[in-house]
């Protein structure tokens, strides 16, 4: 390693190091970055505190010898440990929103964002109407906090039924200063949250099949089995989000349910069911909205056209 010290002079030498090792350890790739060259690029702006969009003027930069040492650091560990990216720089990013993350929570990924950052339209028609909001498995508390942003007047309820997770929720709540508008919850999906009715319920659970937990690469054993596993078929979660929700959702309310890949699972576990699955710029299907007056136990029959 001491070679690599005296030969990697400039940034773009340990850009071209790290995705070469990358490579040649075939790392699995998938919490915020998608290949090789943006992950190393990623975690080389890091570890020079240096801004997370902003390579190439840096490019050419020659390293100082701590920096050096910084940078094959955090690059070995990405290899050795497999650990994912946002473990090792405990951040991770939904758009234009940093949270904190370490290995009690998954680390924040969700179709949810792109739809947030549009007010949930057209499916909530005024956004500053909602009054209250639930972020059912919350996890990071990331969703909670982008809907406390794009629902400016409502309540938002954060629930989880982790203490270690909502320990992060908490540090994330308190780094946006929304301590009031946001309540975290220890519920074991709505058990804790008895008489409470909201506008909008959002979900992201658990959802992985157990055939796809038993072929997890290295680096998704990391993220915490409670957050990710969900029986045979992956949908022991969801299928208490719908047995219940009726019961918590104020008339004309709506439920949306992030499901992944388990699209046909869904629609053939649940054919009763009018459910519209919703697109964003960069997923199609896997994302599911139910109105509370069609789910089980939710009173009468939306009127239909």
């Amino acid at each position: 390693m001491d070679s690599l010290l005296t030969e990697l002079h400039t940034v773009r030498d340990w850009l071209r190091w790290g995705v070469s090792r990358f490579n040649e350890a075939q790392l699995c790739f998938g919490h915020g970055t998608e290949n090789a060259y943006d992950e190393a690029a990623y975690l080389i702006l890091h570890a020079l505190h240096l801004p997370p969009d902003r390579l190439e003027p840096f490019l050419d930069a020659r390293l100082a010898h701590a920096e050096r040492l910084a940078v094959l650091n955090v690059l070995q560990q990405r290899i050795s440990r497999r650990v994912p990216a946002a473990y090792l720089t405990h951040e991770a990013w939904l758009g234009d929103f940093r949270f904190y993350v370490d290995e009690r929570v998954i680390v924040p990924r969700s179709y949810f964002a792109e739809m947030l950052a549009e007010g949930f339209a057209p499916w909530v028609d005024d956004a500053e109407a909602i009054a209250d909001a639930l972020d059912l498995c919350t996890g990071s508390g990331c969703l909670a906090i982008l809907m406390a942003h794009a629902f400016p007047n409502a309540r938002i309820d954060a629930a989880d039924i982790s203490p270690p997770a909502l320990e992060v929720a908490r540090r994330n709540v308190a780094d946006y200063g929304l301590e009031e508008q946001v309540r975290l919850v220890e519920s074991d999906v709505f058990s804790d949250l008895a008489g409470r009715r909201y506008d909008v319920i959002i979900s992201n659970p658990p959802y992985v099949t157990a055939a796809a937990m038993a072929a997890l690469p290295p680096e998704y054993r990391h993220e915490p089995a409670l957050a990710l596993g969900a029986g045979t078929d992956g949908l022991d979660i969801v299928r208490r989000i719908l047995a219940e929700a009726a019961r918590h959702l104020k008339p004309g309310g709506l439920l949306a349910v992030e499901v992944g890949h388990n699209r046909d699972l869904v629609d053939a576990a649940f054919p009763q069911l009018p459910l519209t699955w919703l697109d964003t710029p960069s997923s199609e299907g896997k994302v599911f909205l139910v109105h509370g007056d069609d789910l089980p136990a939710g009173g009468r029959k939306r009127k239909t056209a």
